[in-house]
């Protein structure tokens, strides 16, 4: 929350809370002495009020965030005693000398009196500063922790918005490099291809470039470049690529982009791309009202590490983590010469 923001929930709340206050006060005394006493009382009130709006924001601002968030026990107490002490000397002078000429004419306490009556002060004058006090601090207490938690909050998501954006600066380079290693293969084995090759390519990096900045986007867009960049592994593959795909679209779900992407590029480059003879992938995916199921599954050479998948599948499961923390799951196999991950999403971010 802005400092402005602050300040002004801060003003607000206290004339609420002083308004207030004074309000319920005056209606049990009205209650009590009725007309003419209540006439006599209130200006009294309405100074008590004031060295009380005072004192409970010296109180808060000044004794409890400069000595005792700061562990200066001694000196908080100290100076909460002299402080309560001064200003109920104030209030009274202010009283006796300012505001009583105005609407009664009595006899004058004198000053050594004022100071030295502490009975009369304490009962009083001190009292209902620390009962004001009291409450003013109860709630900026509550004040505080409210902001501090959507501080917290905000901190938390920014942050996460920074991990997501560096997540996908890795992952884009890493994606684009391979790619265009596929094209430039592609080029001589098939240069007659190479056109319509070069142009899914360009609807991949329009992709990448563009829609891979939003957070979240609809699962057909991902699905279609999916697709786009299948048909470049078909032509450099042929014959030995043997592809299953299965699309259960039941619903609109939202997903993050390069996700699915990044799994079909994996699924190629550390699988198709290691084995000199038959390949076999299989992709389906599954959505419904409440979640988004992708699973991809292929053929590998046993000895091949799986630590060695490569920076797609780390960067990932980081951002499963960032966006839906545990509410998403990443489930990878590795047996019977085939590598699969099932990755499920929550239908939406929330």
């Amino acid at each position: 929350m802005s400092s402005k923001n602050s300040f002004r929930q801060v003003l607000v709340f206290q004339l609420f809370l002083w308004t207030a206050l004074f309000l319920i006060g005056e209606a049990q005394i009205y209650a009590e002495y009725k007309h003419p006493m209540f006439s006599r009382i209130t200006p009294y009130d309405f100074c008590h009020l004031i060295f009380q709006i005072f004192g409970a924001n010296f109180i808060y601002y000044i004794l409890i965030k400069k000595m005792f968030y700061k562990k200066q026990y001694f000196l908080f107490a100290f100076s909460f005693v002299l402080s309560l002490y001064v200003i109920s000397v104030l209030n009274r002078i202010f009283t006796i000398y300012i505001a009583e000429p105005f609407f009664i004419n009595v006899p004058q306490d004198d000053l050594l009196s004022i100071l030295t009556d502490l009975n009369y002060l304490f009962c009083y004058y001190m009292i209902p500063i620390i009962s004001a006090s009291f409450i003013f601090v109860s709630v900026m207490f509550m004040l505080d922790l409210r902001n501090e938690k959507q501080f917290s909050t905000e901190l938390l998501r920014q942050k996460a918005e920074l991990e997501l954006k560096a997540l996908k600066t890795q992952l884009k380079p890493h994606f684009l490099f391979n790619t265009l290693n596929n094209i430039y293969s592609l080029s001589i084995i098939d240069p007659e291809k190479t056109s319509e090759s070069i142009s899914r390519l360009s609807n991949i990096l329009d992709y990448i470039l563009y829609k891979g900045q939003i957070k979240l986007i609809k699962i057909d867009d991902e699905m279609k470049v999916i697709n786009d960049y299948i048909e470049l592994e078909k032509i450099r593959y042929d014959e030995r690529l043997q592809l299953k795909i299965e699309e259960k679209i039941g619903s609109q779900n939202l997903v993050p982009p390069l996700l699915f992407l990044s799994l079909v590029e994996n699924a190629f480059k550390h699988g198709a791309g290691n084995i000199l003879g038959e390949i076999y992938i299989a992709i389906s995916v599954e959505t419904d009202l409440e979640k988004s199921t992708f699973r991809i599954e292929n053929s590998f050479i046993p000895k091949e590490n799986i630590e060695d998948s490569g920076l797609g599948l780390k960067i990932i499961q980081e951002q499963l983590e960032i966006i839906y923390g545990d509410r998403a799951s990443c489930i990878i196999q590795n047996e019977n010469n085939l590598f699969s991950v099932e990755i499920i999403v929550p239908a939406n971010e929330n």
